[in-house]
C-alpha cells in the first residue's frame, strides 16, 4: 500500500466502516489500508478476523453480567458500574472481567453523567442548545454558521457527559463504544453498560446513571 493510498483513508471512511461492522476504529483503518480503501473489500477483511460482528449482536438480550468497583484517589473516589453480556460464561472470562474493570476506572477518572446519548434528558438539551446558539450568535455569524458551530458543541457535549462516546482514558484513539465492540468481536456477545454510580468524598451530590431499559424495568 502506497502512502497516497493511505492518505485518502479520511476520518469519515473509518467512521462508515465502524458503523457497518462494529469493530474498532484502529481495526477498520487498517482493514481500509489493506483494501486499498474500498469499503466493501475491507468489510470482508473485518469478517474474516471476525470483528465485524459487533453490530449485529447489538440488538441480543444481555441478562447476565457482573457488577465491578473502582476505587481511586487513595479511597476518595468510588465508581459501582454494571456490565452486561448474554451468558455467564462469558461474564466470567478475563476478557470481560479487563473490560469491567477499564470501564470502572474510566468512569472514576472522567465522571460521566449519562450512559448514552439517548439518557439525555429533552430539557438537558435544550438547556444546553440555547446556551450554544446565545454564544454562537453572540459571534455576529450567519444563522446557518451559526447552526454548524451548534452541532460542533453538541457534539463535544456527548463526548464530555456520555460514557458511550467518551474517548478511553487508557487510549485517546478509541470510545468507550468502539472498545466495548472490540470485546464483542472477540467474545462473541452483546455486551453493554447497564448503569453506573461515582461517589467522591466531601462532593455535595454523586453520580448515578443507567439506560432507559433499565429505567423501565425498575418501574415494571
Amino acid at each position: 500500500m502506497t502512502t497516497e493510498t493511505a492518505a485518502k483513508i479520511d476520518a469519515k471512511l473509518v467512521k462508515e466502516l465502524r458503523d457497518k461492522s462494529g469493530a474498532p476504529m484502529g481495526d477498520c483503518l487498517k482493514a481500509l489500508q489493506e483494501a486499498k480503501g474500498e469499503m466493501e473489500a475491507a468489510f470482508v477483511v473485518l469478517r474474516k478476523r471476525g470483528m465485524a460482528s459487533a453490530a449485529k449482536k447489538a440488538s441480543r438480550t444481555t441478562n447476565e453480567g457482573a457488577v465491578g468497583t473502582y476505587i481511586h484517589a487513595g479511597g476518595k473516589v468510588g465508581v459501582l458500574v454494571e456490565l452486561n453480556c448474554e451468558s455467564d460464561f462469558v461474564a466470567r472470562t478475563d476478557d470481560f472481567q479487563e473490560l469491567l474493570r477499564d470501564v470502572a476506572m474510566h468512569i472514576a477518572a472522567t465522571d460521566p453523567r449519562f450512559v448514552s446519548r439517548s439518557e439525555v434528558t429533552e430539557a438537558d438539551l435544550e438547556r444546553e442548545k440555547d446556551v450554544y446558539r446565545s454564544q454562537a450568535a453572540a459571534t455576529g455569524k450567519p444563522p446557518a454558521v451559526i447552526e454548524k458551530i451548534l452541532e460542533g458543541k453538541l457534539a463535544k457535549f456527548y463526548e464530555e457527559f456520555c460514557l458511550l462516546d467518551q474517548p478511553f482514558i487508557k487510549e485517546q484513539t478509541q470510545t468507550i463504544s468502539q472498545l466495548i465492540a472490540g470485546k464483542v468481536a472477540k467474545l462473541g456477545e452483546n455486551i453493554s453498560v447497564r448503569r453506573f454510580a461515582r461517589f467522591k468524598v466531601g462532593a455535595a451530590d454523586w453520580t448515578v446513571a443507567q439506560t432507559k431499559i433499565a429505567v423501565e424495568e425498575n418501574k415494571a
